[in-house]
């Protein structure tokens, strides 16, 4: 198990409530959103104990950071909360599991015991479970104004209104931020539905592009369109993908040349 919690004396008495609990293992502890996600990725818990409220990035952008990074078999997850009123009715309505803090004993032997009754869970089913809740979540909360990435063994974060465009290479994504680039895994799909669908547009099978980045359109053949970023970078426009976001080109008159 894995107990994340920015806050020590959070983390010290859930800690305490493990301990007292003869069939678990404690494997790390973390006081962040970035070391949450290297300790997950580095230990695989069964279980992590995840604070929503944290500095920079909160639990919820753990999840996140977890699913498009390529992450598989996510832990089981029950959230632990001081005052988020719609995260906690999501969790009811998901049957999801959390815990109110300051944290009670009582309510802390329930949420394991739950936990121990639906270990057989398939980990298809509980992510799937778990997408269905990120998704309303963040209809409600807004998307991701940055991301969580990794270089050279270290974490750090990416404002989205850094990146230019995002380029799909297989089981990768590369992220071109001016004139770095980051590497991880993931997938377009996922990647587009954590950012804002009014900042960034798929233009094609591979490539994902933040609006305020281009430049100019230039019409192409059959309904297609060369896409000119300021960099000078120059990406293709697929039909597929213009007929998904066509209110993009109503009053875009101005970049097309």
């Amino acid at each position: 198990m894995l107990v994340v919690d920015d806050e020590a004396p959070a983390r010290r008495k859930i800690l305490r409530l493990l301990k007292q609990e003869p069939d678990v293992q404690v494997l790390d502890e973390a006081d962040g959103a970035e070391a949450a996600v290297a300790a997950i990725e580095k230990h695989k818990p069964d279980l992590v104990f995840l604070d929503v409220q944290m500095p920079g990035m909160d639990g919820f952008g753990v999840v996140q950071a977890l699913s498009v990074g390529g992450t598989r078999n996510l832990p089981r997850i029950i959230f632990v909360t001081a005052h988020d009123q719609f995260a906690v009715r999501a969790f009811d309505v998901h049957a999801f599991d959390y815990l109110l803090k300051p944290v009670s004993e009582e309510r802390f032997r329930a949420a394991l015991a739950r936990v121990r009754e639906e270990h057989a869970q398939t980990n298809a089913g509980f992510a799937s479970q778990l997408q269905t809740l990120m998704l309303e979540l963040q209809r409600e909360r807004g998307y991701s104004e940055r991301l969580l990435v990794q270089e050279n063994g270290r974490a750090r974060f990416v404002a989205a209104r850094e990146i230019t465009w995002i380029e799909a290479n297989g089981n990768y994504l590369a992220l071109h931020c001016g004139a770095h680039t980051y590497t991880q895994r993931g997938t377009l799909d996922s990647m587009k539905d954590v950012l804002d669908p009014r900042e960034f547009v798929r233009v094609n099978r591979s490539s994902l592009v933040r609006l305020d980045a281009i430049k100019e359109l230039l019409p192409w053949f059959h309904g297609e369109y060369k896409v000119m970023l300021a960099n000078g970078i120059e990406l293709r426009w697929s039909r597929r993908f213009v007929k998904q976001r066509p209110e993009l080109l109503q009053g875009s008159k101005e970049l097309i040349k």
